[in-house]
């Protein structure tokens, strides 16, 4: 089988959220991405349009042209400069949330990609794993937030590196974050997790710049979790099992 780039999985994760069986198990991490995102939205626009008009307030008005020319440049960078500190910071949120129903939708497509039954298990089959689920998110934002402060320093203080770094760190956040939910359901350690994923860098950090590229579109940033989700969860099944068992 020809090998796959990273992002070549996230794209499939389009199709993939679109298998009947497995479209019921999108609903409720697209439902916790649309209202979690829209809230954030609502609120930060508002923030960036109050900065912006104070900023201007403070430009006489004899250079009303300057003032046109900054509004220009300004909407845009303030607008992608908070789409780029914001999305890891609220998907971060979203999944915490929708977590054990992240979980469940990794399980049920890996038996539908490996040919088993998907299955309708009760409610409470379905949930008795949430605590763990829970205590792994936490280890992920232990894992993170350390990490992203650092990152988010040089994204203040040094022009265009800072902010490619952080870019860079986010895709590879978002690798881990997507690619632990197959691992998580097979009972893999974070910490084993992580290491086998630096063993597969160039292909997960594509996947993770898919994943961070397509969370800038709007609209198109809601279904992002679980398309995710099911592009993780088909190179796990894929590639990344099959390797971590020979070891």
């Amino acid at each position: 089988m020809q090998s796959k780039s990273g992002l070549s999985y996230f794209l499939s994760g389009f199709s993939l959220i679109t298998i009947k069986g497995i479209k019921r198990f999108v609903f409720i991490p697209l439902a916790v991405n649309i209202l979690l995102f829209s809230v954030a939205f609502y609120f930060l626009y508002g923030e960036i349009a109050l900065g912006i008009d104070w900023l201007m307030s403070l430009i006489p008005a004899w250079l009303d042209w300057l003032k046109r020319v900054l509004s220009f440049f300004l909407w845009p960078l303030a607008v992608i400069t908070v789409l780029l500190v914001f999305a890891l910071i609220f998907g971060t949120l979203a999944n915490w949330i929708a977590a054990p129903f992240n979980g469940i939708l990794s399980e049920k497509l890996e038996r539908h990609l490996t040919g088993q039954e998907i299955g309708d298990e009760s409610l409470m089959s379905l949930l008795k794993d949430v605590p763990r689920m829970l205590g792994r998110e936490f280890s992920k934002f232990a894992w993170y937030v350390p990490r992203a402060l650092f990152f988010l320093v040089l994204f203040l203080l040094i022009p265009v590196i800072g902010q490619v770094l952080w870019f860079m760190f986010n895709a590879w956040m978002m690798a881990i974050q997507y690619c632990d939910y197959p691992y998580d359901n097979h009972k893999v350690p974070f910490k084993t997790m992580r290491s086998h994923l630096e063993m597969h860098k160039g292909k997960c950090f594509s996947f993770g710049v898919g994943v961070s590229l397509f969370s800038l579109i709007p609209l198109v940033n809601f279904i992002v979790m679980p398309v995710a989700i099911c592009g993780a969860t088909a190179m796990w099944v894929d590639q990344l099992k099959p390797d971590l068992e020979k070891r």
